[in-house]
């Protein structure tokens, strides 16, 4: 097995590649083991159970069905949810009984990509976790057992159970464009609003795994185009985006406006402040410096996270959290909901605000300072170097500024801010720069990039591969 597979929040890799069958065989043979420990079940027919699903991708079938076997051969018993986004694998581990949940994707990754997600005793799986079921896989272990198998439908109590806890009530009918990606989202998020009162307009709703139509990431403006023309062409109230797991979340206003992640954490945050005064938020470090503050100003406690979805679940639950969200567009509602980060539910939620007003979506964050922000900026730097890169610039920014080094480095400028941090999932450095004034932003973007490229240079003469 290839052992960068085991990544930081899951196991990701080039399917043909990386996750053959006997790979994903093993891997699920070390997932069962392990909730086998951790739930203390181990008794012929009455092993720990999982419930699987798999996103559309062309590989995900043949990967889930190596991966079932595994996990039979261990006694796990398998409730199979069939194709749908990795939020409705969550809502089963929660609301079906059972000890955890297994997905089959590559999420936001390109088509030959694919990999596993792991939820067990409600908790998703990362660091520590996906290492151990990597020694387990390796491991030598009898397969004397062999857990069931049983079929359950996931999507109609998933739409039933949001349906009946999201009231979009007002006066106009709200008109949203769907864009998911040719994802499994596709055949569960129009029906899903249409249920709350709205008019679909529906964009590449159709699964097919090979993403024709655009890359399933809405964290990309380019992958937004064609739902900010539809949004223009039928006079939408806003557009969302799914990515290839519908984990995560694009929004477009009715003018075309990307709101991204930490922008549309702000207006969750206002609402979510205004019936739980005093609540805990969590928001990760390349969130601008606005979010935190209008948090705070609003009465709510601001936390700020290491970045990854499995990361700022365990902060969510060490704080408290009612809400939480990354700029890649995972938004985790605690509030009213079970804390996993779900974008057809923040849709939903996002819905209820805005029926709650007759102002357009663009004009709810009006009275936020103008900040001046580069989008997510990478650099490519090997696996095996990119942390040392990362660590030797946050020292040499200690010296000379305020920093947060929670994950990577955020250092502090009198008009701002700029971040370097080491990615978990490639070979890749990311840069996130804001201030108040262009030139300002600017100018800290060459500061951190000059300070990157020494790192990088001393590496080289110093025998370090960069």
């Amino acid at each position: 097995m290839n052992p960068q597979i085991f990544r930081a929040y899951d196991i990701r890799g080039v399917a043909d590649r990386d996750l053959p069958d006997d790979v994903a065989r093993r891997i699920g043979r070390g997932i069962g083991l392990l909730a086998s420990d951790r739930t203390g079940k181990r008794e012929p027919d009455h092993g720990p159970v999982l419930a699987v699903g798999r996103d559309a991708r062309l590989s995900s079938r043949r990967i889930r069905n190596a991966l079932v076997a595994g996990l039979q051969s261990v006694g796990v018993r398998v409730v199979d949810v069939g194709i749908c986004a990795t939020p409705m694998v969550y809502f089963a581990a929660h609301t079906f009984g059972v000890d955890g949940g297994v997905m089959v994707t590559g999420s936001h990754n390109p088509a030959p990509d694919n990999g596993v997600k792991v939820t067990l005793c409600g908790s998703s799986l990362h660091g520590e976790d996906i290492q151990t079921i990597r020694r387990l896989a390796d491991s030598v272990a009898p397969e004397t057992r062999f857990g069931s198998i049983s079929e359950r439908d996931v999507h109609a109590p998933y739409v039933d159970w949001i349906a009946e806890n999201i009231s979009v009530s007002s006066s106009r009918t709200l008109r949203v464009v769907v864009d998911a990606g040719n994802g499994p989202t596709g055949p569960v998020a129009p029906g899903l609003l249409r249920r709350l009162g709205c008019e679909v307009i529906e964009l590449f709703c159709e699964p097919d795994g090979r993403f024709p139509n655009h890359h399933p990431d809405p964290t990309v403006a380019e992958n937004l185009v064609d739902l900010q023309a539809a949004v223009a062409l039928h006079g939408a109230d806003l557009g969302v985006a799914y990515d290839g797991d519908g984990d995560r979340i694009g929004v477009v206003d009715e003018q075309g406006g990307i709101l991204w992640g930490d922008r549309l954490m702000v207006i969750l945050s206002r609402a979510l402040l205004r019936d739980v005064p005093g609540a805990a938020i969590v928001a990760e470090v390349k969130c601008s410096q606005t979010l935190f503050d209008d948090i705070a100003a609003r009465g709510g406690r601001a936390v700020m996270s290491r970045v990854g979805h499995s990361l700022i679940k365990d902060r969510m639950k060490q704080e408290d959290a009612a809400l939480a969200g990354e700029m890649s567009g995972h938004i985790f509602y605690k509030h009213r909901y079970f804390g996993y980060d779900d974008a057809m539910y923040t849709t939903c939620r996002l819905l209820e605000i805005l029926a709650a007003t007759d102002a357009p979506l663009s004009s709810l964050l009006v009275d936020l300072p103008l900040m001046h922000a580069t989008p997510e900026l990478r650099l490519h730097c090997p696996d095996e170097s990119k942390f040392h890169v990362v660590a030797t610039v946050t020292e040499q920014f200690r010296g000379t500024h305020d920093v947060i080094d929670i994950d990577g480095v955020r250092v502090r400028f009198p008009d701002g801010w700029g971040l370097v941090r080491a990615s978990n999932t490639g070979p890749i450095l990311v840069l996130r720069c804001e201030a108040t004034t262009a030139a300002g932003r600017d100018r800290i973007r060459a500061e951190l990039t000059a300070a990157v490229e020494r790192v990088q240079g001393m590496s080289v003469a110093q025998g370090v591969r960069s």
